[in-house]
């Protein structure tokens, strides 16, 4: 199996083949349709937990929108990447819309 993936590098967009032998994908206990759309998932999920990934690329990276990765990573109890600055200016938004 290879699975086809986009990242970033420098000025221009480069295609990264990750391949996958045949007998992992084998032993994953998954329907064949949900294969790719997982290991995308579980990736992203990694990448984010481990902070070598934002939120944002991690929910390209999952094909999800950030809603909808942001529950994701509820669901799975992973800790957002959520500073004191982040905070702040969460605070500062919602003063100001009161």
């Amino acid at each position: 199996m290879e699975t086809r993936m986009k990242a970033m590098h420098g000025d221009g967009v480069s295609n990264l083949i990750l391949e996958i032998p045949g007998d992992i994908v084998d032993a994953l206990r998954l329907p064949p349709a949900e294969v790719e759309d997982t290991l995308h998932k579980e990736l992203a999920l990694a990448l984010y937990q481990r902070g070598v990934l934002s939120s944002g690329k991690a929910s390209v990276l999952a094909g999800m929108g950030r809603m909808e990765f942001e529950e994701l990573l509820g669901q799975r109890h992973i800790l957002r990447h959520y500073t004191e600055r982040n905070l702040e200016e969460d605070i500062e938004y919602a003063r100001s819309h009161q």
